[in-house]
């Protein structure tokens, strides 16, 4: 695709903005009896979330029940047996989920590299698969306001990898394609997703787990930030 210089930053939300809240899932689980500390948690979600990013999951599930089968492949690589006990306790998040989002936290560096964006002149939107909350959710963690929309797909009908949300997000923004990338951290939803919309994808792949996949990689969204002001992606408005 030919480079037209950059202008709009999609972003997901989850896996790159905000992730699980590993101390309420820890606690969660210690209350059925289950030990799982919350770096140990964190430290497995990688590796589940690479074996849910197959093709064929992902043409054969939905965003809700990937997410639930990811926190069984979590336990499973933290070393926690699945039981009656683990069902349970999901079952409670699952519910705190339903009406907080159990994504709320937001590591070290996210605003930072949020505001950079901004500075450079650079229209963001978010872009996710999410439950209804996600405007709402983002607003309360501070980070609303760094976007120019938010696009929740359960608002729309339709979700990631599905072209037609990277559309609605072009129109909301006002942007073409071509000067525009979307940034995720599953490539089967959100890379292959933007290409069938005609936008870059860009794979946050924190951990180095996807070696030889056929688009850009950041490992961080410092790094992000910092290709784009070298113009990787095509000069920006304030370069």
């Amino acid at each position: 695709m030919k480079n037209h210089g950059l202008r709009t930053v999609f972003l997901d939300a989850g896996g790159v903005l905000v992730y699980p809240n590993w101390t309420r899932i820890s606690a969660t689980l210690a209350r059925h009896g289950i030990v799982a500390a919350p770096e140990v948690l964190a430290r497995a979600e990688p590796i589940a979330k690479k074996q849910i990013d197959e093709h064929s999951t992902v043409a054969t599930t939905d965003d809700a029940s990937r997410g639930w089968q990811y926190f069984n492949l979590i336990l499973t690589a933290a070393g926690v047996p699945l039981s009656k006990a683990t069902e349970t306790a999901l079952g409670e998040l699952r519910a705190y989920h339903r009406e907080r989002n159990l994504w709320e936290l937001v590591p070290d560096g996210v605003t930072r590299a949020l505001q950079a964006l901004v500075d450079m002149d650079l229209r963001l939107a978010v872009v996710s698969n999410a439950n209804g909350t996600l405007c709402a959710h983002l607003d309360r963690l501070g980070l609303g306001r760094y976007a120019h929309c938010v696009l929740d797909s359960f608002d729309h009908g339709v979700e990631k990898p599905d072209p037609r949300l990277f559309r609605i997000a072009l129109e909301r923004t006002g942007s073409s394609s071509e000067t525009t990338i979307h940034v995720g951290d599953l490539y089967y939803i959100d890379v292959v997703g933007a290409r069938a919309a005609n936008i870059r994808g860009v794979l946050l792949d924190e951990q180095g787990l996807y070696d030889g996949v056929d688009c850009p990689r950041v490992r961080s969204l410092d790094e992000l930030v910092t290709r784009i002001r070298s113009g990787e992606f095509g000069a920006t408005a304030s370069s």
